[in-house]
């Protein structure tokens, strides 16, 4: 299975999300079956590192974002993966703009996943301090730890 995580840049709320979601995974065992990768709606930071703030956060709770770097969303990523997951609705909706009819299925919100938070969105933390990008982690955990359940679970049945 292979999950791609998108947001606008790619440098601040999906590396985080790319990031987290791998750890997760390799730390259920399922690292191995289920690859992570993020890209950006848009190329404004094609090629960057993720936003300083954003690793030196992921790096507070044991995730190495340092190896990934910003690329845009291509047409054959929504062949290529089997979920490609939104971190808010604007991008939804650009992902969908560019998504062909037939693979739109694949498309959805990271945070439906979240189990202890309401949010449907994640912030966009860019323009803000510390606190933001905190935030977006603690969405992001959550979200990633209720897709890993749940990915773990349909491997488990499908044996």
């Amino acid at each position: 299975m292979k999950i791609l995580v998108c947001c606008m840049g790619n440098i601040c709320r999906s590396p985080t999300a790319e990031g987290v979601l791998r750890a997760r995974l390799e730390a259920a065992g399922l690292g191995r079956q289920i690859a992570v990768a993020s890209a950006g709606t848009h190329a404004f930071h094609v090629g960057s590192k993720p936003d300083s703030r954003a690793i030196a956060a992921a790096a507070a709770r044991g995730v190495d974002l340092g190896r990934i770097r910003a690329r845009k969303v291509e047409a054959a990523d929504f062949e290529h993966f089997d979920r490609v997951y939104a971190m808010d609705r604007d991008n939804l909706r650009n992902l969908e703009r560019s998504c062909p009819e037939p693979l739109r299925h694949k498309l959805a919100l990271f945070l439906q996943h979240a189990g202890r938070f309401d949010e449907e969105e994640v912030p966009d933390p860019y323009y803000g301090g510390p606190a933001g990008f905190e935030r977006v982690l603690d969405l992001i955990e959550d979200a990633a730890d209720g897709l890993v359940k749940e990915l773990a679970a349909s491997l488990q049945s499908a044996r």
